[in-house]
């Protein structure tokens, strides 16, 4: 059995919302639409891709950059980054990250399967580094690993993913609901500068 690619699997979401979306005159409609066709395929198990080629996250980028157009009725040579914002949509990189640091979050509160949380592991809980300085602001261990299949493990990334979070969101004892809602802005916050999802 042929496999499909991710960017064929969301482009094909896409084009039966690109003819069904049209259907909606509202806002709100086009973005429920938007929601069920497009954005649950693009999040379905996407820390999977975690380390994939510019290449094919671009192509994934392409078919969220089409539907955000389809949603807010943009033209195709208007600037994306603003109405990314406006429908408050992190961008597929960053939706990884979002969902690996998700990920991470649900292990270290008991939330996950075992043989996930068993990969993530304080250093404060570490004979010989409790004693850093690290240990205090809740960084993870991260293995090393020479090659980048290794690097996409869930051992390596989701670690690597929650030591780049800002010590606030480490350290507190939040809700699942309170830490999505604050991580989220903070993606938010580190892509105000940027201007590369065009």
């Amino acid at each position: 059995m042929a496999t499909t690619s991710p960017a064929r699997y969301a482009g094909r979401a896409y084009s039966n919302y690109a003819s069904f979306g049209q259907i909606f005159t509202d806002f709100g409609g086009r973005e429920d639409a938007g929601t069920a066709f497009v954005s649950s395929r693009l999040d379905y198990c996407n820390s999977l891709l975690y380390g994939i080629s510019d290449g094919l996250l671009a192509q994934l980028q392409t078919v969220q950059n089409a539907a955000a157009r389809v949603v807010t009725g943009t033209r195709k040579f208007d600037h994306i980054t603003p109405v990314l914002h406006q429908l408050h949509c992190l961008p597929v990189r960053q939706r990884i990250t979002f969902k690996l640091a998700m990920i991470t979050f649900k292990c270290l509160r008991g939330l996950a399967p075992s043989y996930l949380a068993d990969v993530c592991i304080p250093v404060s809980s570490v004979d010989g580094r409790w004693q850093l300085l690290s240990a205090d602001s809740g960084t993870l261990v991260v293995p090393r690993t020479m090659t980048t299949i290794g690097r996409r493990d869930i051992a390596v990334s989701g670690p690597t993913t929650w030591n780049s979070l800002p010590v606030e969101l480490r350290t507190s004892s939040l809700s699942s609901q309170t830490f999505a809602k604050k991580s989220q802005k903070s993606f938010i916050r580190l892509l105000a500068p940027l201007k590369t999802f065009v």
